[in-house]
């Protein structure tokens, strides 16, 4: 059969038709057969490029905790660096200077001295000693520059004294004069940031200078503190037991005592002409601050001549005992004596003593354990003690060595009399 020429024209162009379709095709296929190659070289590429930065992150992440594991090292030996820096200031910065305030009495000045350098000895680099003279006394400057071991200062002051009332004591405000000077030179030219203040007629006790360096700490950390006191008013040979008993008090002691730069900063520009110690007892000086002192004293003050004309020396302050145990201080926990310790401290002991009304303090002799007397005023205060021999005196509304209106001493052993206010209980927090 065969195919008209039309028809076999036909065929012939559909097969060259379909030949060029098909050929369409295949490059079509082809194209994206090499752009789907492509596409998969391409994400192989990101493939191995994530694989890379994956690994490089977590080498980095690794050099990252080493690198904080050896910051937490070098933290640690920098602490380690620090601690050993300030304990090695500690021992190379002094505690406190000394400064014995002298005048006119060689021979008390002489015996003062003589029962510092006994002591010191051991602690010359954390305590330097000065003499500060008052006035122009030959034989006390002789004296005072005999003592290579101590600065020696002199206060020269001519200008005339006018007192605020007639008839009292110019030497008064010449004391005055002398502190204020003296701290100053102490303080502000020297730069010390403790001072302790002696009187020319004071003995130490063997661990005076200890006990010192181990209240230094208090007097930083504690903002309600203005001084650390070596002296116990009632502090009488049949008041006291325990050498290692500290109390507060908001009776401010005196006769060897420690302050810091930054009350001397506060008090310098406030210093009275005269009676600078009654001054540091007065509330509105305070501000509710109080002082640290021992049961038992830290110095004996043998000063029976001088410028009070040995007031109460008979009757006190002879009789007083001056510390003779050794008191291995750095062994001692002080903290009770933090502010915030201390009124918990004290109110346990107060609230276990047995009550014994005023008029009936004769019955504290015969009870065992301790005792507490009320007082409801200073007058009924001084009855009771006249009746035991404790100080009478008053400051500013403050019986002496009073805590809270509270005067505490040993009665002969080891047990406590509490000499208690009207409102000492309720201040204490005792029902």
């Amino acid at each position: 059969m065969h195919c008209p020429f039309d028809a076999r024209i036909l065929l012939v162009f559909g097969a060259i038709a379909f030949l060029v379709l098909q050929m369409r095709l295949f490059a079509t296929q082809s194209d994206y057969a090499d752009r789907i190659a492509a596409a998969v070289e391409s994400e192989n590429r990101c493939i191995s490029q994530l694989k890379a930065l994956i690994d490089q992150i977590s080498s980095q992440q690794g050099r990252i905790v080493s690198l904080e594991e050896q910051n937490k090292r070098l933290d640690t030996k920098v602490l380690q660096l620090s601690t050993r820096i300030v304990d090695f200031e500690s021992k190379l910065l002094p505690v406190a200077a000394v400064v014995v305030m002298a005048c006119n009495r060689a021979d008390y000045l002489d015996r003062t001295v003589q029962s510092i350098l006994k002591y010191h000895n051991s602690v010359s680099a954390k305590f330097p000693l000065f003499i500060s003279q008052d006035g122009t006394d030959q034989q006390v400057r002789l004296k005072a520059r005999s003592f290579p071991q101590f600065t020696y200062m002199q206060h020269l002051d001519d200008e005339p004294i006018h007192t605020q009332s007639p008839g009292e004591i110019i030497a008064y405000y010449k004391i005055a004069r002398h502190y204020k000077w003296a701290l100053s030179q102490l303080f502000d030219r020297h730069s010390f940031s403790r001072v302790i203040i002696l009187e020319d007629d004071m003995e130490l006790a063997p661990d005076f200078f200890d006990y010192f360096e181990a209240t230094a700490s208090l007097l930083d950390k504690d903002s309600s503190l203005i001084a650390v006191s070596s002296w116990n008013d009632n502090g009488q040979r049949q008041f006291v037991q325990d050498p290692e008993a500290l109390y507060r008090s908001d009776f401010f002691p005196g006769l060897g005592w420690m302050l810091k730069k930054s009350l001397w900063t506060e008090l310098a520009p406030k210093w009275p002409k005269a009676y600078w110690d009654d001054w540091l007892r007065l509330n509105e000086t305070r501000k509710g601050r109080q002082f640290i002192r021992p049961e038992v004293c830290r110095t004996y003050n043998f000063g029976e001549h001088g410028s009070s004309f040995g007031q109460f020396f008979r009757q006190y302050l002879e009789t007083i005992k001056l510390n003779d145990v050794q008191v291995n201080w750095k062994e001692e926990d002080l903290t009770y004596l933090m502010d915030e310790n201390y009124k918990k401290h004290f109110a346990e002991l107060v609230s276990k003593a047995v009550p014994v009304p005023a008029l009936e303090a004769a019955k504290a002799y015969n009870i065992d354990g301790d005792v507490r007397i009320e007082y409801d005023s200073q007058r009924t205060f001084e009855a009771i003690a006249r009746q035991f021999g404790i100080f009478q005196e008053w400051k500013d509304g403050v019986p002496r060595t009073a805590y809270k209106g509270v005067v505490v001493f040993r009665w002969q052993t080891s047990r406590y009399i509490f000499v208690i206010g009207p409102h000492s209980l309720k201040d204490l927090g005792i029902n």
